[in-house]
């Protein structure tokens, strides 16, 4: 438990689940770790929060079987590295909000799995800009503004002022921490954006993309906030056109006016950043990452596309980096700073407002989400070969879930893009995987259309939609939250999904936790080059005389 454990391949005797030993031996061993299990109860050094953006419990589902066919198994029995977390909340995306404080007297409640609701203040169903101010900055908001509390309305920047409302990330750098944002979105997005913008709207990426009032009256687009408002070591996403003047081409793609800078400004971000940042380096495709010498700098940042990252299964893997070569390359250049760090890594899984997983989704192209997902999930095992549980906390969660389903009593072993065993009413073939709404909803001579094979595989294939929309909607359950390291244990219960970023700074000691009992031991900690080692050479001492007393 608490381990960063990857369950190989399993690779079972014939008829092995036939036997109740099998199952009997599995369950032993699985009660044998819960009963070993203790909470972790030191203050944690690092944070490492992982969003996969859309990636409710079916997504997750269906990500663990693709992940298991992949690997050429049947699906059914793979693991997602996240799942060996031994900490589980669920977070509400909808219902009650809980009064008054809430964090300290759950630290003495008994531990059970949690759940974490994500609707906001004005929203059943929320977006991924009131959902991030309520993961990262502690408090629910309306939908559509960033870092803003629910005092601030949509649009209207004069309520901007006097509604800021800081995020962890910022908290952490604020503490003497090092930070970093990792995406596969625009680096101005919603969720990332939420990590340090305060904006009475998610969609002031530049300030080509603000009203003139808005502008009139002093409120900054988010690509100029990322620059300015908090000092942040590694920034790595797409979103390079919001960042230089009106017409700049673009280093990639220089021929295609759509990819050039937006700016109406004048102002070059980009050097703006570099000028202000000693040991600053900028990269824009992935031989740039590479050629990047972790000890050598002590701010990074990559844009890798004009917008959004591509998928990744349309990735050119030779100039567009992974997330997982993304996280570990923060991991590499934040992990230096002794006094810890905070990091923040979004895979959206929809393509067209959000991480890539949110993107799928929402194109209705389940087998693009679905990758990303499994990309996610590698991130998070790799951030587990780079870390220790010992003093990183590692908090794995969505923001919110889709209208995404399988089902259709698929054999064993079934495709996770596959067909169902018997014919639909209309006595036509479906798949298993389908949505409630969204563009996969198609009506050809009166009747819907029969999926079939090898279609329904391609990675761009959508599938079919019960309500015609023209992209598909979130929806509005709980999603999970699964942690491990240390004051993991805070992950439990049903929860309104605020209280994350209130758990994640308890155990880092970070406002307003910081005076709490414990945060000064752990200040001294983490300072460990400062401290005498007498206590280490007692403890060594001891450990010799123990083995010559046995001989």
């Amino acid at each position: 438990w608490g381990c960063p454990w990857r369950p190989p391949a399993l690779i079972l005797p014939p008829d092995a689940e036939k036997s109740p030993g099998y199952w009997n031996k599995g369950a032993r061993r699985r009660l044998e770790l819960a009963l070993a299990l203790q909470p972790a109860a030191q203050r944690a050094k690092n944070i490492i929060l992982f969003m996969g953006d859309g990636m409710g419990l079916s997504t997750m589902s269906a990500a663990r079987i693709y992940k298991g066919q992949l690997a050429g198994g049947s699906g059914e029995e793979s693991v997602l590295a996240m799942e060996t977390f031994p900490h589980m909340a669920l977070a509400k995306v909808s219902g009650a909000v809980l009064g008054g404080t809430f964090l300290l007297p759950l630290l003495e409640t008994p531990l059970h799995p949690s759940c974490f609701q994500t609707y906001t203040i004005d929203r059943q169903v929320p977006d991924s800009a009131g959902t991030g101010t309520a993961y990262l900055c502690g408090v629910k908001a309306n939908a559509k503004t960033l870092g803003l509390s629910g005092a601030a309305v949509y649009g209207k920047c004069r309520t901007t002022f006097g509604n800021e409302v800081d995020s962890v990330l910022h908290r952490a750098r604020l503490a003497g921490k090092s930070v970093g944002i990792v995406t596969t979105t625009r680096v101005q997005h919603a969720s990332p954006g939420a990590a340090y913008a305060h904006s009475a709207s998610r969609g002031w990426y530049a300030d080509a993309n603000m009203p003139k009032e808005a502008l009139r009256d002093g409120c900054k687009d988010i690509a100029y906030q990322l620059v300015h408002n908090t000092d942040i070591n590694v920034i790595l996403g797409g979103g390079r056109m919001y960042m230089t003047p009106k017409r700049t081409p673009d280093p990639e793609y220089p021929e295609d006016p759509d990819q050039n800078g937006t700016r109406i400004d004048g102002r070059d971000l980009i050097a703006e950043w570099l000028s202000a940042k000693q040991g600053a380096r900028y990269v824009w495709d992935k031989k740039g990452l590479d050629a990047v010498e972790d000890d050598a700098v002590s701010h990074l940042m990559g844009l890798f596309e004009p917008k959004d990252m591509r998928y990744e299964l349309n990735r050119n893997t030779s100039t567009d980096p992974s997330i997982v070569e993304m996280t570990e390359k923060a991991i590499r250049i934040l992990r230096r700073n002794p006094s810890g760090f905070f990091l923040f890594v979004e895979d959206d899984h929809v393509p067209h407002a959000g991480g890539r997983i949110d993107h799928g989704h929402h194109s209705g192209r389940a087998k693009q989400a679905l990758m990303e997902a499994v990309m996610l999930d590698r991130a998070v095992a790799r951030a587990g070969e780079l870390t220790s549980p010992a003093d990183t906390l590692t908090v794995v969660t969505a923001d919110h879930s889709h209208v995404f389903t399988f089902g259709g009593s698929t054999p064993r072993g079934n495709s996770i893009f596959g067909l169902a065993p018997k014919k639909a009413k209309d006595k036509r073939a479906y798949t298993s995987i389908l949505y409630g709404n969204g563009p996969g909803y198609s009506i050809r001579d009166g009747a819907r259309p029969a999926a079939s094979l090898p279609a329904a595989e391609d990675k761009d294939y959508r599938q079919q939609a019960a309500v015609p929309l023209e992209t598909e909607t979130h929806s509005g359950e709980d999603v999970v939250v699964l942690a491990q390291g240390p004051m993991a244990h805070l992950f439990h219960g049903v929860q309104e999904q605020h209280y994350i970023a209130h758990a994640m700074a308890y155990a880092a000691c970070l406002e307003p936790y910081a005076t709490e009992p414990g945060c000064r031991a752990a200040r001294r900690a983490s300072q460990g080059t400062q401290c005498s080692p007498q206590p280490l050479l007692t403890l060594l001492a001891l450990c010799v005389a123990a083995l010559i007393v046995r001989g």
